[in-house]
């Protein structure tokens, strides 16, 4: 939780500060108007004149609990006013929007009191300055439809230090109660990455919402978000790949009915390099065409209806090449092999989010195989990749 710094303004006249003093002319006691013996009211601010660190996308506000706020305006060096309103009571004004790194901002305006009293808001402040500001970016399509796996996976583009700080920036909403947890992984992009995921598969028709707060959060070693975020995604029908290697078949159930069963082939078993991995694969993206190199086995080919399951180079395709195998033998370097018009048929529909589930295959999936194998990964075990308790 960011914390909010509100100080009582001191009715004493500091340079900087905000102030009640009389002004040229005023009656002794008070201003021109102010009824002998006013007091001046209390104002209070989150951001304290002064201070040269405030949180730029924290709340910016003045409140006089006691007093009508008149004429409040905050005005960046440039001389632009920045945008805030007052409450219909009159006692307090707020910033409509977020201020700038590294940026001088002046109060001005009143408070007056029901007896006359006045207090002058005044002074200065400046925004936290970032030795570097971090971008995130949502990795899953927005506003689209996901399979029943999808994980929320958010990439950021440097290194985030403070994972605590970060992860309470973030929150998921869903229509339906969901348990999950956002686990931190390994990145090689030298940056950072966290998904959430939930407990099991997610209830098709379930709206999330994701919002990443991350603006003016202090992610560590100097660094902060660059932006607010959000991603909204609803889950559709439940479709899941079940992938027994030792069958030498596919099997696709949607909403708990069998709708596919078809020859395959996998991985070639006697080379650990191209066993297809065993675990709950995720499909991120599919392509009508996909060309496919390998200088280690001498290929370049260009492949039809190939679905992603993984980033270690694992897609459904369909592989002609390999149909007198497909049913009775496996042979791949690693794909799922089916028949043209099957690999046709599976990719129309297939969506970001599915799960493959490949079985009794002798290595499995983990992190040396891309950056989705959530699901490889036991609940406990993910639960404590969470950076918070």
């Amino acid at each position: 939780m960011r914390s909010v710094l509100a100080v009582v303004v001191a009715l004493v006249a500091v340079a900087g500060v905000v102030v009640g003093c009389a002004a040229a002319g005023a009656t002794p006691g008070g201003l021109p108007g102010m009824s002998q013996g006013a007091e001046p009211p209390a104002v209070t601010t989150t951001a304290v004149p002064g201070r040269t660190d405030v949180d730029p996308g924290g709340e910016i506000s003045v409140s006089a609990p006691d007093a009508a706020l008149q004429g409040i305006a905050l005005t960046a060096a440039d001389g632009r006013t920045v945008a805030g309103a007052v409450t219909p009571d009159g006692h307090r004004w707020a910033a409509t929007e977020a201020l700038g790194y590294g940026k001088a901002y002046t109060w001005s305006g009143v408070a007056v009191g029901a007896d006359g009293g006045t207090t002058p808001v005044a002074g200065g402040f400046s925004t936290v300055s970032p030795e570097r500001v971090v971008r995130a970016q949502f990795a899953q399509p927005d506003d689209a439809t996901v399979g029943v796996a999808a994980p929320i996976a958010i990439q950021f583009d440097g290194p985030v230090t403070d994972k605590a700080a970060a992860e309470r920036a973030l929150t998921v909403r869903t229509s339906v109660p969901t348990e999950g947890s956002w686990g931190w992984l390994p990145d090689d992009a030298m940056g950072s990455r966290v998904h959430w995921r939930p407990k099991e598969y997610w209830q098709p028709g379930t709206v999330i919402d994701v919002s990443a707060d991350l603006y003016g959060v202090a992610l560590g070693d100097g660094a902060y978000g660059r932006e607010d975020l959000t991603s909204h995604m609803t889950v559709g029908r439940s479709q899941i790949v079940r992938a027994d290697v030792t069958s030498h078949r596919m099997v696709v159930i949607r909403d708990g009915q069998q709708v596919m069963d078809v020859p395959a082939s996998y991985g070639l078993g006697s080379d650990p390099n191209r066993i297809t991995r065993s675990g709950v694969h995720v499909v991120t993206e599919k392509f009508d065409n996909k060309r496919m190199t390998s200088a280690q086995y001498g290929y370049d080919l260009i492949e039809h209806w190939a679905v992603r399951m993984s980033n270690n180079g694992e897609f459904i395709h369909a592989n002609p090449a390999s149909a007198g195998a497909q049913g009775s033998s496996n042979v791949t370097h690693g794909c799922v092999n089916l028949s043209t018009a099957d690999a046709r048929a599976y990719y129309d529909t297939a969506i970001y989010g599915d799960p493959v589930e490949v079985t009794n295959s002798p290595v499995a999936l983990s992190a040396a195989d891309g950056d989705v194998y959530d699901w490889a990964i036991d609940w406990d075990t993910w639960r404590g990749m969470s950076a918070l308790p």
